[in-house]
């Protein structure tokens, strides 16, 4: 099924991808470059990194920002589907319309049999000279994704070697959670506040909370802790989410243990707020609301937590 978003959509900009580890930064670079070009991207990454996060954010900092972001999971298609969504049927223009000129998003690319890759091969190649053919490569940015190695896939003849090259001009790859784990406190954080903001009560991880969340590995990566803070904050009692909120799996950790990463240094939660408030200024030039609307929170709300930072001067 073909979803498209609307460009009216308050923008995703690279702050919404959260971390401070080398990996990240990297992928702020890529996210930064591929949003000055028209070319391919191609995103790898486990289920659950945010490879469609990745893939808005570039849109949202390109040209292309006004137009349509469309989504279509490659692994729902039936045989037909991929042209009928992506050149529409006779007397129906459907698809990606030629006048979008946004970006198709294509998520699970990898499940598409070898039939449909030369299919979306052939869309993407055709010009004008066919007359409800929509030349991809011009009009539309492609984005595709894929939670399985394709370079692998080719050499064991699963995914056609041309469509590959097709759409490697760009490619990143996404770090699984437990590679990144300096990140966890930071993405906590903001989910903590961002899900406080729709709940009208403040939370804060208590220690072992937070220890807990750190020696977990994380299989369902950045979309499995979202889950996991959001169920703790419905069922917290209190303003602190003791490890007892936090669900069994994440509560008994793995064999993994905090001695094994001693060079991890636990900042504060407070302080991870305030960095990303004052990334989130920075980069939208000090534009107070936009900034409360990337944040997920209230302006009064961002108003008052910037007033208890000057007097904490």
């Amino acid at each position: 099924m073909l979803v498209t978003t609307e460009g009216s959509e308050p923008p995703i900009s690279p702050g919404s991808v959260v971390g401070e580890t080398p990996e990240i930064q990297k992928i702020y670079q890529i996210i930064q470059t591929a949003a000055r070009t028209n070319h391919p991207v191609l995103i790898v990454g486990e289920a659950g990194t945010g490879k469609e996060v990745i893939a808005r954010a570039i849109h949202s900092t390109s040209s292309r920002r006004h137009r349509a972001f469309a989504t279509l999971d490659c692994a729902k298609l039936r045989r037909g589907d991929l042209e009928r969504h992506l050149l529409g049927s006779p007397g129906n223009t459907g698809g990606v319309s030629k006048s979008d000129r946004g970006t198709l998003f294509l998520d699970r690319i990898i499940d598409l049999s070898l039939d449909q890759q030369g299919a979306l091969l052939r869309i993407i190649q055709q010009t004008e000279s066919f007359s409800r053919a929509i030349p991809v490569s011009d009009e539309v940015r492609v984005i595709a994704a894929s939670t399985r190695d394709i370079q692998l896939a080719v050499s064991e003849g699963a995914f056609r070697r041309d469509l590959y090259f097709r759409l490697n001009a760009l490619s990143l790859r996404i770090p699984p959670l437990r590679e990144r784990r300096r990140d966890i406190p930071l993405l906590a954080a903001s989910f903590l506040n961002q899900f406080s903001c729709s709940l009208s009560r403040e939370h804060r991880f208590s220690d072992e909370a937070l220890r807990a969340m750190l020696t977990y590995d994380w299989p369902g990566n950045v979309r499995e802790l979202e889950n996991c803070v959001e169920r703790a904050c419905c069922s917290a009692l209190g303003p602190t989410i003791t490890l007892l909120d936090l669900p069994t799996s994440v509560r008994g950790g793995t064999a993994t243990t905090a001695v094994n990463f001693p060079n991890i240094r636990v900042v504060p939660l407070s302080e991870l707020e305030k960095r990303s408030i004052r990334e989130t200024l920075i980069q939208v030039g000090g534009d107070k609301r936009t900034a409360a609307k990337l944040l997920g929170i209230g302006k009064t709300t961002l108003y008052r937590k910037l007033r208890q930072y000057e007097s904490e001067r």
